[in-house]
């Protein structure tokens, strides 16, 4: 066995035993717990940062880890079952994180073409609009535009807005069972720019939603996220 060959097989020996080594120590951790850093590792082990990087890699692969960008790398919350729709603060409460959203613009309006054709009403016919910036751990993390069919929802704005609009449509019987997603990397509008604290231009993630209940349209949004303080979990298939 040659030098290259000798070096490649300690290489993966390497990987094994920093994965295992973690795997180990956060078995019994709680969920949100932090993992060790990659410094960490590749002090204890004497090896590459790519080493540590790919064994790291195998256990976010499994599930066991998650990454959150710009905070660094802890234990995996359980996953959701697919189909199951979540709201921003479901979303930010399984990842560890103290939801909180900021009023932008509560008001009744006419729905223009656009949403009047997304949620299968007529031009003109009333809707409420509901902008919010949100954040988690006092951090911005996206600014939300939602629109909602107000015959479905009567006397909507008059008790005040609701912490989350799932929790305050599950009590009307109307929570979105499915929904249509649109997702897409975007150049940040000088209106985001200003309201996610990040430069004109800069990318964002846009997340089109159109959420209903049964076959009625609930309501629809569109999210802009930074990218550096948001990642998108997608799961597919059948987890049982």
């Amino acid at each position: 066995m040659d030098t290259v060959e000798v070096k490649a097989a300690e290489s993966g020996l390497k990987h094994v035993q920093v994965r295992e080594y973690v795997r180990a120590l956060v078995a019994e951790a709680a969920p949100g717990s932090a993992a060790p850093s990659e410094r960490e590792l590749v002090a204890r082990f004497g090896v590459a940062r790519m080493t540590v990087r790919q064994a790291l890699d195998v256990l976010v692969t499994e599930g066991l880890l998650e990454r959150v960008p710009g905070r660094g790398t802890f234990v995996a919350h359980p996953r959701r079952r697919v189909g199951r729709l979540s709201s921003y603060t479901e979303d930010m409460k399984t990842r560890g994180l103290l939801p909180e959203s900021q009023t932008l613009v509560a008001r009744r309006e006419q729905a223009g073409p656009g949403v009047a054709r997304a949620l299968d009403i007529s031009a003109g016919d009333a809707v409420i609009h509901w902008k919010r910036l949100r954040r988690a751990d006092q951090h911005i993390v996206c600014v939300e535009d939602a629109y909602l069919n107000e015959v479905l929802l009567p006397g909507f704005l008059q008790g005040g807005m609701p912490t989350s609009l799932y929790d305050a449509l599950e009590e009307r019987g109307l929570r979105p069972t499915w929904a249509e997603d649109a997702i897409s990397a975007d150049a940040a509008t000088a209106d985001e720019a200003t309201l996610l604290e990040i430069q004109p231009g800069a990318p964002v993630l846009h997340l089109s939603r159109r959420a209903l209940c049964g076959d009625k349209v609930v309501n629809v949004s569109r999210t802009a996220f930074r990218p550096d303080r948001f990642t998108m979990y997608v799961q597919l298939g059948d987890p049982a």
